[in-house]
């Protein structure tokens, strides 16, 4: 991607979208907007405030980046989420946790899926246990027509090391139900087989919204009259096509957060920090190491349910420019989790409403400008401040438990909902607020680069480790170039190495990832 290059980047959040415009290392022009029902429509009227404001020729704009949270907080919500027919080929072996096991039960009853067991399956080393069974995955594939299945997730045991038992189950899946999404686990998760499969069926569980979404993106740039190629971001801060988005929108789960800290580390120029972002909804903290938000090593869990797949360590807390404060006689009580979301602008003390929330107290504690405030001027000195200590009380709690050591670290400040932070936080050396911090998650999206990476077990017993970990090496840059990364630009950014104790063999698992700059003039499919 050349640094003349006029891009887009965008961030649609549950309660704010954000628009940046940039050339190189410099922002041209930003803007923020509430969040509209229908996402088209409000990044309709936020890119267009942001083209008036840079006054630019549309024609120039060579690429649009999107960052996106529609998708998980569709999951955590239990909303539009398509009927699944979770498919397991494993028997005679892998029977002794059944699919959606460990679910929460009003999920399960939300989803009703329809979850079948199917013979067949290889072993870690790729040779077969045993031959699918085509007969059954056809009984099954027409017991889920009938149930009036909308997707299908099918999950075979050690399938990232044998796909091709995956992609023939598909193909007879098909000639069932050809209209069908159908989430094959090897495209999704690591090796572990239920873990790979919840995350199968939750992307499984989005994907008709997935499409519904990325054509209202899609068609709002027609609408604005931008014809650059649009990319999705994904979990890791790199780029994804539209196509893939739709396919995998489970990949773009913690695009917000993930964006969020490389635009921080853009605006500030830090490689190692801590990242918080304050939005409307939520505070989410991070952790920049080396320039990219460092992974979590443990178990993920989306709306409950424990994944596998690739996701940045952050913590969630209920905390955000639009949460209420509850208040007692004379006191605050608790600030959240309840919200008004995208709905401050009609609900707020400030803005008209009748509902207290943390941006009320920020505008009386005289912390941020918006709104009238006089409409809070009645507010007791002794509550507001009671408000203020209590917001900062719950932010110090969430960055201590993110850190690693009790080392005071630099903690870099993003997010409209930032306007709550006004005094010092224990723990960290220092508090940066860089300009355009309140849209550093559009930043992130627009700085984004193209990834490739693999997950796979070599034979270090066969190979050595050297050759190993550079044929692993080598495998992630040929997935960056394959997705669209500039082959000069690529390099590998983390390799890891995790011996497979439990098995008497020479195998090791390595997960190796490259970057590399968008080649100029890239499609995006």
């Amino acid at each position: 991607m050349g640094q003349g290059q006029v891009r887009l980047g965008i961030d649609v959040g549950g309660t704010n979208t954000d628009v940046v415009i940039m050339r190189g290392q410099e922002v041209l022009a930003s803007a923020k907007g509430f969040t509209t029902a229908d996402v088209g429509q409000g990044i309709v009227r936020v890119v267009g405030e942001c083209l008036a404001a840079w006054n630019g020729d549309r024609s120039d704009i060579g690429s649009v980046m999107i960052g996106t949270t529609q998708f998980v907080n569709a999951f955590i919500e239990r909303r539009d989420l398509a009927r699944v027919a979770a498919i397991r080929i494993s028997l005679p072996r892998g029977d002794g946790v059944p699919p959606l096991s460990g679910w929460p039960l009003e999920l399960r009853q939300k989803l009703d899926a329809a979850t079948y067991m199917i013979g067949g399956g290889s072993f870690y080393t790729g040779k077969d246990y045993a031959p699918l069974d085509e007969d059954a995955l056809a009984a099954a594939a027409a017991d889920a027509r009938d149930r009036g299945v909308e997707s299908v997730a099918i999950t075979a045991n050690f399938a990232p090391m044998r796909p091709d038992i995956e992609e023939r189950a598909a193909a007879i899946v098909r000639k069932t139900l050809p209209d069908a999404d159908i989430t094959l686990s090897a495209s999704v998760g690591g090796i572990g087989l239920v873990d790979r499969e919840n995350a199968t069926i939750v992307n499984a569980s989005l994907s008709r919204l997935a499409r519904r979404v990325v054509t209202s993106f899609v068609q709002a740039f027609a609408d604005l009259s931008i014809n650059a190629p649009i990319y999705i971001s994904q979990n890791d801060g790199t780029l994804i096509s539209t196509e893939m988005a739709m396919r995998y929108p489970i990949l773009t789960c913690a695009a917000g957060p993930t964006n969020s800290i490389r635009g921080a580390a853009f605006l500030t120029g830090l490689t190692d920090a801590i990242v918080v972002d304050i939005g409307g909804t939520t505070s989410d903290i991070g952790f920049l190491l080396n320039n990219f938000p460092r992974e979590t090593t443990t178990a993920n869990y989306i709306g409950g349910v424990r994944t596998n797949f690739r996701m940045p360590d952050v913590l969630s807390i209920g905390l955000g420019g639009g949460s209420l404060v509850k208040t007692g006689p004379d006191r605050v009580t608790d600030l959240g989790p309840e919200l008004v979301g995208y709905r401050l602008v009609e609900k707020g003390l400030v803005f008209g409403g009748d509902v207290l929330t943390t941006t009320d107290i920020a505008v009386r504690a005289g912390s941020a400008r918006l709104g009238d405030p006089n409409r809070v001027a009645h507010l007791a000195n002794d509550l507001v401040e009671q408000a203020v200590d209590l917001i900062h009380a719950k932010l110090e709690e969430a960055i201590d438990r993110i850190k690693t050591s009790a080392a005071p670290m630099p903690l870099i400040l993003v997010g409209g909902g930032s306007i709550l932070v006004s005094r010092p936080l224990k723990g960290v050396s220092e508090v940066l607020r860089p300009a355009y911090a309140e849209v550093a998650n559009a930043v992130g999206a627009a700085i984004a680069r193209v990834s490739g990476r693999v997950d796979k077990l070599y034979d270090f017993q066969a190979l050595g480790r050297e050759e190993a970990l550079r044929q692993a090496a080598a495998d992630a840059k040929a997935e960056a170039v394959k997705a669209g990364a500039d082959p000069d630009s690529v390099e590998v950014i983390d390799i890891v190495e995790l011996p497979m104790t439990h098995m008497r063999s020479g195998c090791v698992q390595v997960r190796a990832r490259a970057v590399g700059s968008l080649l100029a003039g890239m499609n995006a499919a």
